[in-house]
């Protein structure tokens, strides 16, 4: 027999989906039998695989030892491997804000197994006594939002399950306002506007196609947008996604003949050649938090704005002074 004692960042979610994160090698068809035969009490009774596991909760295990198996060997953490290198623009006890540059992935792949911004962070919350595995049964810092690999901006950390559930509900429910700064090539004909249309996603060539109608498998997009200012004939503009579309706010510009800067697969290759880049110009820069619904120990947050700064390609708008 063995005991478990049910910690902060273990509570708040159901019993089966607590026993996956603990116990990675174990089936989940033995798993449902070990909760269905008693062979996994919660507080010394049967239990249900759907039951809410509370702060203080006894779980008690009579089922083989192999699932019990030792990994507190701090050696054998891949994330030990990443390196310490991203900018914070802002951290406390619950969350942490990055600026997230440019050609770094932010989750791991097949091709980098072990580098990416989340190893990093855990990395970095390790040496800070702030991240431990072995105290931790089923939680590890997260990302709340995912940027992609050749844009750049604010990527949001929780530190703690209670931190990571209250914002994805707050992401979920749209209460994390993100705004977008990107440089387009010529000058939208409106100032400010709100752009709609339809976008349909061909899988094959992972490139979508905007639409001024809608057809069979298409989905609405709207893009609000307002010019900062034009320099010869790039377009500075901040820009909000009404709606989260794959390549939404590359291909939307490109629809009405003004692609970003530095977007090989939606704009103008020939000028982006002149000034050397292969990654668009398109930066997540400013985050707000406009909580409307309740926000438990974040509630510190609501109508707080976060920026990010020294964005790369604001060089290419700040050559022209005239």
């Amino acid at each position: 027999m063995r005991e478990l004692l049910i910690e902060k960042n273990d509570s708040g979610q159901r019993l089966d989906k607590f026993l996956q994160k603990k116990f990675k090698t174990m089936p989940k068809s033995m798993m449902y039998m070990y909760i269905r035969k008693k062979c996994i009490k919660v507080n010394g009774k049967k239990s249900v695989p759907q039951v809410m596991l509370n702060q203080g909760d006894l779980l008690t295990f009579y089922i083989k030892d192999e699932f019990f198996e030792n990994s507190d060997n701090s050696e054998n953490y891949d994330f030990l491997k990443a390196p310490i290198k991203f900018d914070i623009i802002y951290e406390d006890e619950n969350l942490l804000l990055i600026d997230k540059k440019p050609g770094l992935i932010v989750h791991q792949d097949s091709s980098y197994h072990f580098d990416c911004l989340l190893t990093r962070v855990q990395h970095y919350l390790f040496d800070k006594n702030e991240y431990n595995p072995k105290k931790e049964n089923s939680f590890a810092p997260a990302l709340v939002n995912r940027i992609d690999r050749n844009t750049g901006g604010i990527v949001i950390v929780a530190k703690n399950s209670e931190a990571l559930r209250i914002l994805n509900y707050k992401v979920k429910n749209r209460e994390l306002e993100k705004i977008y700064l990107c440089l387009l090539i010529n000058e939208p004909k409106k100032k400010s506007d709100t752009l709609h249309g339809y976008i349909i996603k061909d899988e094959s060539r992972n490139k979508v196609t905007v639409l001024k109608n809608q057809v069979n498998g298409s989905k609405e997009i709207l893009t609000k947008y307002k010019v900062l200012g034009t320099k010869k004939h790039l377009t500075l503009c901040e820009v909000e996604l009404l709606t989260g579309r794959t390549h939404q706010i590359r291909a939307h510009f490109s629809s009405i003949g003004c692609p970003l800067l530095g977007d090989n697969k939606y704009g103008d290759k020939k000028l982006n050649q002149k000034y050397h880049l292969n990654r668009q110009c398109l930066y997540s820069y400013k985050l707000k938090f406009n909580f409307t619904t309740e926000s438990g120990s974040l509630t510190y947050l609501n109508g707080k704005e976060f920026a990010a700064d020294n964005i790369d390609f604001m060089k290419y708008y700040q050559v022209f002074t005239d």
